[in-house]
């Protein structure tokens, strides 16, 4: 805007010479109404205007004149023919209708600079000036606020060059022949840090050490260089350490620093997750694999409840806040009544392998000789031989195509037992197929999901899996009003509405109570117990009535 106000003003100033024409009239105003539309003229205010003229004039010279008044004659301006157009000689007679501007857009520079003169656009022109200017400050700012240096635009152009010039002078030249493949360029080797002894190693040295059981000698820099290229295998820092705290610290930074991670997982190295002064031998091939660290969840305790006349704390591990305190306050209540009473009526785990056949009529034989009392004997004569504490209780046999599923249920002492059942089941297995006749048979799975196991399932529900446990308790109205602030009666309606209907109409299986996950879950976790097996393990009901 700015730079075509400048040429607007250059332009009047040099087109001044040529605004009169020969016969010496002002510029004409034709292309004005493009702009600005002209005020109405009164023919009368003009008549009388030349009367007051020729009358001063007669008076001066003091000469009669005689006027002629006629009446107003309209004039219409028509396009010239062809033929009426007078042709110029001369190369640059400068009519300024007619010339060389009138060729060249005359007529709009005519309008443009008869534009400024009116006093409404003069008035927007300088305002919009105004913005221009105040717009294009800020502009110029941010334009050399992104302008590089001159020396750092030169020094990254002058590497760049001398890269391309040096990657160009790198490159064979085929000269007709066929090129073996390229090797890609490796890149240059950061150096290490010395080791814990002050020695300063190559990565070729390093991994020589590495090959001669001297691994500990290299510094947690160099180790976790050799695991990110592969040549120390992160599952086996302890065993190749012989440091399971240094081979966590190690770890740390191998994760931390692999490259397709390390977006996510680059503060792991420094982060506040503990590793130190925790007992790694009682981990390491035992409970879990690749260790970062130790997680310290809070232990508390609930109670004391006091179960069949004998009062216990109730550990619970968890980090959700007034769990510990609402169980201790339901503990209250219970005790107030004297305490609960227990019955167990069910005790087995199961295990339900899955075995196939070729043909359906051989899948139907099997079953129907597992239901048998001879399968039933075999079997369990199988399965006791493996152990002293698991004993096989009865099997449950259920078809589908070819495929037989066996639902063993066994007791396991005090124990869940799942691995002495795994051994037990899979020695049944051998003994059917070997000695029963069913040479054919495949054994699919040990586990087949038909245990069922970590997962929520009807069969579960109505047989039990491990122990099955009904208790009682008798809580007092007083204490019901004290203690758990409510009602009897509102109690039993809310038990009604949310754990019976609330429940069915979300089609529960075995979740007809408020929340017992939460305790069964923060006790496995507090006893060490696998936390999964709690989807199996808190399917319960909860019923009260007055």
């Amino acid at each position: 805007m700015v730079l075509g106000f400048i040429l607007i003003n250059v332009l009047n100033l040099c087109t001044m010479p040529f605004r009169s024409g020969r016969d010496g009239s002002l510029v004409t105003t034709a292309g004005l109404s493009s702009v600005a539309t002209p005020p109405p003229m009164d023919p009368f205010k003009v008549a009388s205007n030349g009367l007051d003229v020729i009358y001063q004039q007669a008076k001066q010279s003091q000469q009669p004149i005689s006027v002629t008044v006629f009446s107003p004659i309209k004039y219409e301006l028509q396009y010239p023919s062809m033929a009426s157009v007078t042709q110029d000689t001369s190369d640059w007679s400068l009519d300024y209708r007619a010339g060389v501007f009138s060729a060249f857009g005359g007529r709009v520079v005519e309008s443009l600079l008869k534009s400024f003169e009116d006093p409404v656009l003069s008035k927007w022109v300088i305002t919009a000036l105004a913005l221009s200017l105040v717009l294009n400050g800020y502009l110029f700012n941010a334009a050399r606020w992104s302008i590089k240096e001159p020396s750092q635009e030169q020094a990254q152009t002058g590497a760049s060059a001398q890269q391309s010039v040096s990657s160009h002078a790198k490159k064979p030249s085929a000269n007709g022949h066929a090129l073996p493949p390229s090797q890609p360029e490796s890149e240059p080797e950061a150096p290490l840090p010395p080791g814990p002894d002050g020695v300063s190693r190559s990565r070729e040295e390093c991994e020589a050490l590495v090959k001669e059981k001297k691994a500990p000698l290299l510094s947690d820099e160099e180790l976790i260089d050799l695991t990110l290229r592969g040549k120390i295998p992160g599952y086996a820092l302890e065993k190749t350490l012989e440091d399971k705290t240094r081979a966590v610290k190690v770890r740390r930074g191998v994760v931390s620093r692999t490259a397709g991670t390390s977006d996510i997982t680059n503060k792991l190295e420094k982060s506040k997750l503990p590793y130190e002064h925790f007992d790694y031998d009682r981990v390491f091939g035992a409970c879990c694999e690749n260790v970062i660290g130790y997680m310290p969840l809070p232990l508390g305790v609930a109670g004391p409840l006091t179960i069949d006349g004998r009062s216990y704390f109730l550990p619970m591990a968890t980090t959700e806040g007034v769990l510990v305190a609402s169980i201790s306050r339901g503990c209250k209540a219970i005790n107030a009544g004297g305490g609960a009473v227990t019955v167990l009526t069910g005790d087995g785990m199961t295990r339900g392998p899955c075995i196939g056949f070729q043909t359906l009529a051989r899948a139907a034989e099997a079953k129907i000789w597992l239901d048998s009392p001879e399968g039933q004997k075999v079997m369990k004569d199988a399965f006791n031989s493996t152990s002293r504490f698991a004993r096989l209780q009865q099997m449950k046999t259920s078809i589908a195509g070819t495929y037989v599923y066996v639902r063993f249920k066994t007791t396991t002492g005090d124990a869940m037992g799942m691995n002495m059942i795994s051994k037990g089941v899979e020695h049944a297995l051998g003994v059917m197929s070997k000695e029963a006749g069913f040479e054919d048979m495949a054994i699919i799975s040990v586990s087949g999901n038909f245990c069922i196991d970590k997962k929520p399932a009807a069969i579960n529900w109505i047989d039990g899996r491990g122990k099955s446990v009904v208790a009682e308790a008798i809580i007092p109205a007083e204490t019901v009003k004290n203690v758990l602030k409510s009602d009897v009666n509102a109690l039993v309606e809310l038990n009604t509405s949310k754990n019976f209907i609330g429940s069915a109409m979300a089609g529960s299986i075995g979740g007809f109570n408020a929340h017992a996950a939460n305790m069964v879950t923060a006790m496995f976790l507090a006893t060490g117990q696998d936390p999964a097996q709690n989807v199996e393990s808190s399917n319960c009901i909860t019923v009260m009535k007055k």
